[in-house]
């Protein structure tokens, strides 16, 4: 099989159990495929931007595996590749780094982190935020022991999520489509999330993109939510409706929010978001580094060999 692998990542070849028959070829994932290589069999994407991608698909006539290392598989998706090739997502590459930013941006705020980095910019000792301090203060989230937590989308990132969360002693909640229990977490639906709104702490938001997930954080949710909890999402942009976070924040009906992603990315320079009260912004920055995508890569190439051989491979995250 011909394999094309991007320049944008390194990968072990040594782990993804190549065959003789095997031949790997590098592709620029900025630029356009070269016509020697329309023959090949798989496509390794990874930071390719949408126009490589569309190029490719209307080249690729043959291609029967495209292996996108993104959690999602909205833009190899969309570019248009034959319907016959099997389209794998990275679903599981990023959970432990995007779990991992979801825990720093939530310590972020109820540790103080950008009140002090003001005072420290001042040159002020601020003693009222050091010493003896109620665990429990009335009216604010200033440690996650005994938070409530409610994570809002409960796939692989949303599992490893929780599992951080309940080290640092917090009540985690998963919502789903869904209820029930998965890896010793309650989950309950959309529906049952009033039942829990106002006494949420922090809500850690990790949805897909959807029609049925478009601005699901309006302001209908954010006023139920308690003005001492936090929203976070690493998520989608999509996900949630902008002005309305920005009226409960400029408000003061939320304590804080922080963004890995946004409506428009980049975002503007001139977007009323940027001014908008405790409100941190991150540049889509919560994965990005595929954890071990070699084996994800091999056992999706097996599965093709099997195929091929007349077998019945089974794909890992599938989206065709």
């Amino acid at each position: 099989m011909k394999i094309l692998t991007p320049t944008s990542i390194t990968l072990d070849e040594s782990k993804l159990g190549l065959t003789d028959e095997d031949q790997l070829v590098s592709y620029d994932p900025q630029e356009n495929l070269a016509p020697e290589h329309y023959d090949a069999d798989v496509l390794i994407a990874w930071a390719n931007t949408n126009e490589q991608l569309k190029d490719a698909a209307a080249h690729l006539d043959q291609v029967k595996l495209v292996q996108a290392l993104l959690a999602g598989p909205d833009q190899a998706r969309a570019a248009g590749f034959r319907e016959e090739a099997i389209i794998a997502s990275g679903s599981g590459l990023h959970s432990l780094t995007v779990a991992e930013h979801a825990l720093a941006l939530t310590l972020n705020f109820i540790r103080f982190l950008p009140v002090l980095a003001e005072e420290q910019d001042r040159s002020h000792w601020a003693s009222e935020l050091g010493g003896a301090q109620e665990l429990h203060p009335e009216g604010k989230v200033t440690t996650l022991l005994d938070a409530n937590v409610l994570i809002w989308g409960f796939g692989s990132i949303g599992k490893e999520t929780a599992r951080l969360f309940k080290a640092f002693g917090s009540h985690v909640t998963g919502v789903a489509r869904s209820e029930g229990n998965r890896n010793g977490f309650p989950v309950i639906t959309e529906d049952q999330m009033g039942e829990y709104l106002p006494e949420t702490d922090v809500l850690v938001m990790i949805l897909p993109t959807s029609d049925k997930t478009e601005q699901v954080l309006n302001a209908e949710v954010l006023k139920q939510l308690p003005a001492r909890a936090f929203v976070i999402n690493v998520g989608r942009g999509s996900t949630v409706n902008e002005p309305d976070l920005m009226e409960a924040l400029n408000g003061g009906n939320l304590a804080g929010a922080a963004l890995d992603v946004v409506s428009q990315e980049p975002l503007p320079a001139d977007h009323p978001l940027w001014g908008t009260k405790n409100l941190v912004i991150t540049p889509h920055a919560a994965g990005g580094r595929p954890v071990d995508p070699e084996s994800l890569i091999a056992q999706n190439l097996e599965a093709l060999r099997k195929d091929f051989a007349g077998g019945h491979g089974e794909y890992r995250n599938k989206m065709n």
